[in-house]
This record gives structure tokens, C-alpha cells and sequence, in this order.
């Protein structure tokens, strides 16, 4: 048993990015479905939001039915991992429609509330010692699967999409059968019956209400800062008349986002959670004020390698917040609570990309940014209030 525990974590890791590949690689088809279906060239919008939405909405569902708490978490990775696959496949079928492909993206979003928090169910009841690293790599394996659609389009190498499709879904296929075939964590409490106050019980706990919060500053400028790098490296470029690869930068922007995730847990080892996560979201809400500072210096080699940093510790403090959490929730509703986290800090996403969007097409000005700062204010507001307890220093 001792041999294999070494290989827990990374069949975690390796499962999550299989399962969650429907939900960012998708991306990369998108212009070959408005293409084969004769989509509205306005609907890229909608195909990319319909997911997010799908997501919050499988996630409220969950929570509220205490869906991971009450059933094996293992069991639901992989009947979601299944579901999912089946919705992603069926995009390829040669008769679907706007409002079908909308529906399908909708399903595979809401399939995905059984994979993203489940994962981070299953690695905390794996992980009691050490979550925060734990989650780091969890967290940083979203994280590539974030940048993956920017590689692809970088790539350009003109592998057909359907192809493209059918492999995601044996990738997630294979997620869920690694899931399943680990089974669930030494640490798991089941909870015996339904518990419809659960939803709103975590939330009484002023130490998880606070970490809670943090999250949700956290998640307001985190994916507005994703959405919009491209946005960031063309403006840039256009008004200093120069050539960049947007596509590969936006890849590598994200992507150091990955190791920000692993360093942080590390870090986590060593130094109080709440802590780290205080700095790294301090850093984080700096760079939202710097940033028309640092876009008026002309300079690609500073703009770039302060946009690295920006992409370094906009996540890094992820996998804390979820370690918070985590150690703040009831042992027998800990899949409930992440679930909530995850639904509302998602929610607030859309509101924070949506309320940028306007901004961005309105003004075209990198001072936009700076929005984004309200965010990691929040955050560290909120994190100031967290008493101290011993449950921090794993």
C-alpha cells in the first residue's frame, strides 16, 4: 500500500486535466463550429459563457442535494466524467443546430460540477497533511488545461476538429476510469441522510465565511485577467507598432500560472496558509494597480515579463483558498462546501469578465485594468479576519 501512495496524487492530477479538457479545449473548435453549422459569427460569446454557466448551475445542484458528501466521490468523478464525455461527443453529430450545440455545451458544463470540486473532494480526503500542496498541483493541472486552446491555436497544424473532439472525450473517459479505479480517500466522512441546510450552514462559520470570501475576491479578477491577456497583447502591440505571437504568449502567460499553483503549496509547507496566500494576493492586487503604469513604458521585454509575474501569482493563491476551505468545513459536508465556493466564485466570473468586456470595447484603455484590483482587495480584506488556528499551518 505504501508503494502505491506515492502514485495517488499524480492519478489525481492526470485525471482532473483528462476530465476538465472538454471544458477548455473546446475552445480551440469553436470557429470550426460556427464554420459546419452555419452559426451567427456573434456566437463565440455565447458557445464560451454557456459552458461557465452550465458549471454554476450543476454545482448549485450539487451542493444543494449534498451530492459529494452523501455518495462515493470516486463513483461521481466518474459517472460525470461519462455523462460529460457523451455531451462533448455528441457536438460532431452532423444534424445539430445553434440552440443543440448550445444545450450540449451546457450539459458538459454542468457535468463538470462533478469533476472540478470532486477532485478537490477526493485529493483533501487523500491528503489531510500537506492539502495545500496537494491542491497546488491540482489546481495547477486546470491551469494548463486553461492555455491548452491558445497552443492549439498557435500550433495551427490543421487536425481536423472532429478528430479533435473524439479525443478529448477517450481523454476524459480515461480520467474517469483512473478516478474510479483509485477509489475514494482514507479521510472520507459520509454523511448518512439529505442535508438541505448544509447549503447555507457552512457559511456560519466565520473562519470558512472568511476564507470563503477571499476566494471570491480572488475569483473576480482571476478569470477577467485570463479572458483578456489576448486583449492586453494586442493592445500593447498595436499602439507601439510592433508583432507579437498572441497566441503563444497568451499559452505561456497562463500557463506559468501552473507553477505559481506548485510553488505556492510548497511554500504552504513551511509557512501558515493564510499567510502565503495573503502575500501572493497582495502581489496580485498590486499588479492590477501598476498596469497601465507598466503598458505607458514602451518596453516588450518589461511589458512581458511583468504580464509572466501577473500570470504567476493570479493563481497561486488558488489552491490556498481551497485549502481554507477545506480545513474550515465540517469533515462531513466538505464536498458541499468546495462545491458552493466553486459555484459562487464562478458566478462572479462572468459579472467581472462581462463588466470588463463593456468597459474594454467602451474606452480601449489599459486604466480598465485596474478594476480588476476591487477583487484582491476584497480578498485581503476578508482574509484579515480569519483567526489564527493551528488547522493553518498544514
Amino acid at each position: 500500500m505504501s508503494s502505491l501512495k506515492k502514485f495517488i496524487l499524480p492519478t489525481i492530477v492526470v485525471a482532473q486535466f483528462c476530465c476538465t479538457s472538454s471544458w477548455f479545449a473546446g475552445n480551440a473548435i469553436l470557429d470550426d463550429l460556427i464554420i459546419n453549422y452555419n452559426l451567427p459569427e456573434n456566437s463565440i460569446a455565447s458557445l464560451t459563457s454557456i459552458v461557465q454557466f452550465g458549471f454554476i448551475s450543476g454545482t448549485l445542484l450539487f451542493a444543494i442535494l449534498t451530492i459529494s458528501d452523501r455518495f462515493s466521490p470516486s463513483k461521481v468523478f466518474f459517472t460525470c466524467a461519462i455523462l460529460g464525455t457523451f455531451t462533448n461527443l455528441l457536438i460532431i453529430h452532423s444534424q445539430n443546430t445553434f440552440i443543440s450545440i448550445l444545450l450540449l455545451r451546457f450539459l458538459t458544463g454542468f457535468f463538470l460540477a462533478g469533476i472540478y470540486p470532486v477532485g478537490m473532494k477526493i485529493a483533501s480526503d487523500y491528503y489531510k497533511k500537506g492539502l495545500g500542496k496537494a491542491l497546488g498541483f491540482l489546481v495547477g493541472a486546470l491551469v494548463l488545461g486553461t492555455a491548452f486552446p491558445h497552443l492549439l491555436k498557435d500550433l495551427n497544424t490543421g487536425f481536423p476538429w472532429k478528430n479533435v473532439v473524439i479525443f478529448i472525450s477517450i481523454l476524459s473517459i480515461l480520467g474517469g476510469l483512473l478516478i474510479l479505479f483509485l477509489g475514494d480517500g482514507k479521510n472520507r466522512k459520509q454523511s448518512q441522510q439529505f442535508n438541505f441546510s448544509a447549503f447555507f450552514d457552512v457559511f456560519r462559520n466565520d473562519d470558512f465565511r472568511s476564507a470563503a470570501f477571499g476566494y471570491f475576491g480572488h475569483m473576480w479578477e482571476l478569470y477577467a485577467f485570463w479572458a483578456f491577456v489576448p486583449v492586453l497583447l494586442k493592445m500593447f502591440a498595436t499602439n507601439n507598432k510592433i508583432v507579437l505571437n498572441v497566441p503563444l504568449f497568451s499559452f505561456l502567460i497562463i500557463a506559468i500560472g501552473a507553477l505559481g499553483c506548485v510553488v505556492s503549496g510548497y511554500i504552504s509547507l513551511k509557512f501558515k496558509t493564510k499567510k502565503v496566500a495573503y502575500f501572493i494576493l497582495l502581489s496580485s492586487f498590486i499588479c492590477c494597480l501598476i498596469s497601465p503604469i507598466i503598458f505607458q513604458l514602451k518596453s516588450s521585454f518589461l511589458f512581458l515579463s511583468f504580464l509572466f509575474f501577473w500570470g504567476f501569482v493570479v493563481i497561486a493563491d488558488s489552491p490556498l483558498f481551497s485549502t481554507l476551505v477545506a480545513n474550515n468545513a465540517d469533515a462531513k459536508i466538505k464536498g458541499t462546501a468546495l462545491t458552493i465556493v466553486n459555484c459562487i466564485g464562478f458566478a462572479i466570473t462572468i459579472i467581472s469578465i462581462q463588466l470588463l468586456s463593456i468597459l474594454v470595447s467602451r474606452f480601449n484603455t489599459p486604466m480598465v485594468f485596474t478594476l480588476l484590483a476591487i477583487g484582491p482587495l476584497f480578498g485581503i480584506l476578508s482574509l484579515q479576519v480569519i483567526k489564527k488556528k493551528r488547522s493553518f499551518l498544514l
